[in-house]
């Protein structure tokens, strides 16, 4: 079996070596460079884009083997978007269990603490996979190699294309300047050539241009297949490429580019806990990972154990956020039962302690969509639009039947006035924002590009100092560069 040459960044960029580290070998049914490098077939273009998704899911191990102090043993999006944030606690009982997650929550962390570590490798190593995908796909004999159809291709590169732009706005939105890696590395050499950390607008750029190549080439419908609904769908590049403007303040080009999802069937929930319940049925999730119990290689929602071992806590600023009545909240969180509804896709602990459950995990949804346009809006000037969206997220909040199955009382949520001025819509949309998208991995990229997130943290006892905007390049990659890669001002 090939194996990953065990240096810092290569282990994610190059399958050259062996060795017998269990924390890099590779995953069953993985496709290799050796055998990209052969005669490909289209069942190797199938399991080099499919393999691909695997670093979006919440399977617990994917990178190691309980490695919790490199950042490995899932995902660690709520970790360092949500726990470090205002929202949530490391656990719902304070004890000493993991210590790198306190130094997050605390803003003492340095560039060995595993969480910026877990978020390196897991997004690296889905380029790398792609890296190899997207050679593949874009060989221009590749129809007549394999016989793969033209229709299949370009789904098949569309995914991809989608995919690696979805790894780098993660890298891009918490590192800053980052290796801009577009092809398999095959050679020391070459792995020592791109390590090298490129302007964050030259990322920004390639995201968007992809994402543009990746919208004209999925399926122009709903879903990009009706048997195998969790692919990446038109709907979702287009909306990947809206919030990739909104990050970069490019305003006028977000709302044009999110009005054009209710043609692709997408609209609010009639409940808005649906999207966590539903399996792609639903008219709201835009992009989620489709989690399965018993499957083989192992597909369950493994972010379900760690809520068993008391993980995952609301703040009392959280908490306090909500107004009286909104359903989002206990449909977010049931602090009686110490159960996060929304993060177990069930309202009565079903899921807890399961690391094998089948509840999707939910990457964007057409609410979160609405609202950047809403941001946008703000912005230049449409006040009174952006007011019209955060009173239909409020409207549909207030209709929505609760999670002990009454409708909230009238006077719930009643809509925002209008307004005129720019800053009280902002702080509006900020509160929308928070209730709506709570535990979502969503608040602290919204507090740092809001330029809020020193304010916010220091208001609440937090050590946030300006370096704290960006996450560190890990200094296991610093050090496996000898110095190429560098680090971030202030670690």
């Amino acid at each position: 079996m090939k194996n990953y040459i065990k240096i810092g960044l290569f282990i994610s960029i190059i399958s050259l070596t062996a060795c017998d580290d269990e924390l890099t070998q590779d995953p069953i049914g993985l496709t290799t460079q050796e055998q990209a490098n052969t005669t490909p077939t289209i069942a190797t273009i199938e399991t080099a884009v499919k393999s691909s998704y695997d670093l979006l899911s919440n399977r617990l191990n994917i990178l190691g083997e309980w490695d919790w102090a490199g950042g490995l043993v899932f995902q660690n999006d709520y970790i360092l978007q949500d726990i470090a944030s205002d929202d949530m606690k490391k656990k719902w009982v304070t004890d000493g269990d993991q210590p790198w997650i306190d130094d997050i929550d605390n803003f003492t962390f340095t560039s060995t603490n595993g969480g910026p570590n877990g978020l390196w490798k897991y997004n690296y190593e889905g380029i790398k996979r792609l890296n190899i995908a997207i050679e593949l796909l874009t060989n221009p004999d590749i129809e007549s190699i394999t016989g793969i159809t033209t229709a299949r291709k370009n789904q098949l590169l569309g995914e991809a294309y989608f995919l690696r732009s979805y790894y780098y706005f993660s890298l891009v939105s918490n590192f800053g300047d980052v290796p801009l890696i577009l092809r398999p590395v095959k050679t020391y050499q070459e792995a020592f050539e791109v390590a090298v950390r490129v302007d964050k607008n030259e990322v920004w750029d390639n995201i968007k241009a992809e994402l543009v190549l990746s919208k004209d080439l999925l399926p122009n419908a709903k879903y990009s297949s009706d048997t195998e609904k969790w692919r990446v769908p038109k709907g979702a590049a287009i909306a990947l490429l809206a919030k990739a403007q909104l990050y970069t303040q490019n305003w006028a080009e977000v709302p044009a580019l999110v009005d054009q999802l209710p043609a692709l069937g997408y609209s609010l929930n009639a409940n808005y806990f649906d999207s966590f319940t539903s399996e792609y049925d639903d008219n709201e999730v835009i992009f989620s990972f489709d989690h399965q119990t018993n499957a083989t290689p192992r597909r369950g929602n493994g972010i379900c154990a760690p809520l068993g071992w008391g993980f995952f806590a609301p703040s009392e600023d959280f908490l306090n956020a909500f107004e009286p009545n909104d359903p989002r909240k206990l449909y977010t969180v049931d602090v009686d039962n110490q159960n996060v509804n929304k993060m177990l896709g069930s309202l009565d602990g079903t899921n807890k302690g399961n690391d094998d459950a089948p509840n999707n995990k939910v990457y964007i949804r057409y609410a979160d969509a609405l609202l950047w346009k809403a941001e946008a809006l703000n912005e230049t000037g449409d006040h009174a639009g952006a007011i019209a969206i955060i009173n239909q997220i409020r409207e549909r909040a207030r209709t929505t039947v609760d999670a002990n199955g009454e409708v909230p009382p009238a006077g719930t949520l009643p809509d925002r006035p209008a307004s005129t001025d720019m800053a009280t819509v902002k702080n509006w949309l900020i509160s929308e924002r928070r209730v709506e998208l709570g535990f979502e991995n969503q608040r602290m990229l919204d507090l740092k590009r809001w330029g809020i997130a020193q304010e916010v943290m220091q208001a609440h006892g937090k050590n946030f100092q300006p370096r704290h905007t960006l996450y560190p390049i890990p200094q296991s990659e610093i050090d496996a560069s000898a110095g190429t890669l560098t680090q971030n001002e202030g670690y």
